[in-house]
């Protein structure tokens, strides 16, 4: 295989981890597996989530205050047609435009809402394995909901 022709597919690779990467957010958000979520970042994490209301600072503070959200909580995530962009053999970027449902039970403190926006990200390759290492979130749009009854209620 010639250099060229290598190159590129090392960067398909890269780019497919990546999205298997941030699908596995999604999903681990929506079914509460919160030890396999944590395992998505490195350990410096830095995160930016304007709309959050704990401003978590580190991986485990982003983790705890995930889980106080949505617990509880139906949540449908889903993100869209990525531009991911391979720096090096370490590094990326991506943007991912984003969808997201939360309807929080009425006990919540967190609003139920549904919302539009994009997830702006870094990764980085970690003893071979791709890891979110920045992430912020800006909303287009974000519709607070009524709260839903319980399921048990």
């Amino acid at each position: 295989m010639d250099d060229n022709l290598r190159a590129a597919v090392e960067r398909l690779v890269a780019i497919e981890e990546i999205r298997q990467l941030k699908a596995r957010y999604f999903r681990f958000v929506d079914t509460k597996k919160w030890d396999e979520f944590a395992g998505l970042f490195t350990d410096d994490l830095k995160i930016d989530f304007e709309e959050s209301t704990s401003k978590p600072l580190t991986k485990d503070q982003f983790v705890a205050s995930a889980e106080r959200h949505f617990t509880g909580a139906m949540s449908v995530h889903h993100g869209h047609v990525p531009e991911i962009e391979i720096i090096d053999a370490e590094h990326a970027r991506g943007i991912w435009p984003m969808f997201d449902l939360v309807e929080t039970p009425p006990e919540s403190s967190y609003d139920s809402h549904t919302g539009w926006g994009h997830y702006t990200e870094e990764y980085r390759k970690v003893d071979g394995k791709w890891l979110i290492s920045r992430t912020r979130l800006s909303r287009l749009k974000r519709v607070v909901l009524d709260k839903q009854p319980s399921p048990t209620s």
